[in-house]
């Protein structure tokens, strides 16, 4: 199993709010991805304490003989403390009124990959030659389209985009959604996690086409970074990639 991580603030942005990592655990790894709002200095300040709250509930509480439930359980319990913790330092500073993050982590095995998120930073799982979206994106947008009041279409020019329904650190309590994805020993996967500086500016088929090129996982994060600033590089950009063989 191999990884690899990478972030840019891109080419318009004043500061890079996003925060990305990849930690091992034994033959096992954890990546995550926070992708920062509220203005200011306040999203850089929420992406970057969620991070660290999330990975030190993480280390605190795992042990290597953890089955997948408990990993589960782990996950969830390390967003959670995450989004408390913002939360609380939200409402002790005017300043920081109303910041908060999005989180996508995933703990990858060779038997299966868990993967929790809050807000509208990705996972991408590619399998035999195949990509698809695991995660689902806590946007009005994909409110309004699952309800049908609007089209795929129109999701790329709606007003409202960029605004999320659920974020880390913004309400009392949050419920991320987990997924779990059991493995094939042997088979070949990757595993991607991605702010919306890259989903955002490229579409899925140029982001397949990079996973499926026979590159290193350094290489193929550096490649997607490009390709997100080709596209004019108007966002933060984080990429955190996995691969399993």
């Amino acid at each position: 199993m191999t990884s690899a991580s990478q972030t840019h603030i891109g080419y318009v942005r004043d500061e890079n709010q996003d925060r990305v990592d990849v930690r091992q655990y034994g033959e096992n790894i954890l990546l995550a991805v926070f992708d920062g709002m509220g203005g200011e200095r306040s999203g850089s300040k929420a992406s970057s304490m969620a991070s660290d709250v999330f990975f030190e509930h993480f280390e605190e509480s795992y042990t290597e003989d953890m089955d997948a439930y408990s990993i589960r359980s782990l996950l969830l319990s390390s967003v959670s403390a995450a989004n408390s913790v913002v939360y609380t330092t939200a409402r002790m500073d005017y300043q920081n009124f109303g910041m908060g993050t999005t989180c996508v982590a995933a703990f990858v095995t060779k038997n299966y990959i868990a993967i929790a998120n809050v807000g509208d930073s990705r996972a991408y799982l590619m399998q035999n030659g195949e990509m698809q979206q695991v995660t689902t994106d806590h946007t009005v947008v994909h409110m309004l389209l699952e309800t049908g009041k609007i089209t795929e279409k129109e999701m790329q020019t709606h007003p409202q985009r960029h605004m999320l329904m659920k974020a880390v650190g913004v309400e009392r309590t949050v419920c991320p959604d987990f997924f779990r994805v059991d493995i094939v020993e042997g088979e070949n996967c990757r595993v991607l996690l991605c702010s919306d500086g890259l989903s955002g500016f490229c579409s899925d088929v140029e982001i397949q086409t990079i996973l499926a090129e026979a590159l290193s996982d350094e290489e193929t994060v550096q490649k997607l970074i490009e390709a997100a600033l080709e596209k004019g590089g108007r966002d933060n950009i984080s990429v955190a990639l996995a691969t399993l063989s």
